[in-house]
This record gives C-alpha cells, structure tokens and sequence, in this order.
C-alpha cells in the first residue's frame, strides 16, 4: 500500500504545471479581418535573373493584378537588392503582397482558374514559360511579416 501511494504522489508532482510561455519571434499578425502581408523570395539560377524577371512580368505580375482589382490584395511591390549578400542568403526578387486578410492569403482563389485562361489564352505556351521559370528558381520561400512600428504620439 505505502509504494502505491508514493506511486501516485510522484505521478501527481511528475505532472509539469502550465505555465505561459512568450513566443519568440514577431508577434501574430493583427486579429481577424485585418490586412495580412506575406513577401515572397525568389532566389534564381546565376545568369537567368533577368529571364526569371521577364517570365514572372509576363505570366504572373498580370494574375496579381487581376486578383487585385477584386480586392483580395490590396496592394503589390516587386523589389531586387541593390548589392548582392552571401549566396546562402542570397535572393533575387521580393514580391511583397498585402492581403485582404489572412483567409484571403491562405485559402485558393476559387477564380483563379478562369483568371488564367482568360488572361492567356495559348495554354501552351502559358505552361511552357512557367514551367521555365520554375526551372531556373533556386529556390522560392514565403514569409509572412507583421509591421510592428509603433503608433506615432
């Protein structure tokens, strides 16, 4: 009987207490309904920045602007660094986009689909170009940021 006890007491204290913990990082972007922004890096093959440019204008900024004119984003910036970092930190463009919201930026478009073929109509092409696109990235990764510049007094 004595070891079933001390059993249960020290299953009881082996039991860890909840205790909140601060997150580490950027805080959660603001709260439902609110704009939600995401930059997108693109980190190219040497020598086929331009070529990735050049596709990404022609076959993708035009999709961007047409989700845009519906209101899901509210608004659109491409930038390339001024001077070029170590390659492992290394990217070639920044597509920064502010979505409506956060369930705008994480669910598919529904319309999408109908966008695309309206905008080009020669698939073929369409799927060839992006596809050579696709074949000179690197690497691709998404970042979702909170602006976190306190209010001006």
């Amino acid at each position: 009987m004595r070891k079933i006890l001390l059993a249960v007491l020290a299953a009881l204290f082996a039991v860890p207490v909840a205790v909140p913990l601060m997150a580490q990082g950027a805080p959660p972007q603001g709260g439902a309904g609110s704009p939600y922004t995401v930059e997108y890096y693109y980190k190219t093959q040497w020598g086929h920045q331009q070529e990735f440019l050049d596709l990404f204008l022609k076959n993708h900024f035009p999709l961007l602007q047409k989700i845009q004119a519906t209101g899901r984003i509210l608004s659109l910036k491409i930038e390339s660094p001024a001077y070029h970092t170590t390659e492992d930190g290394r990217w070639d463009y920044r597509v920064t986009i502010r979505y409506k919201d956060s369930t705008v930026a994480t669910t598919a478009n529904p319309d999408e689909p109908a966008f695309i073929k309206q905008l080009w109509p020669d698939q073929t092409t369409y799927q060839k170009e992006e596809q050579r696109r696709f074949e000179i990235l690197i690497s691709h990764w998404d970042l979702p940021v909170t602006d976190i510049t306190p209010a001006s007094k």
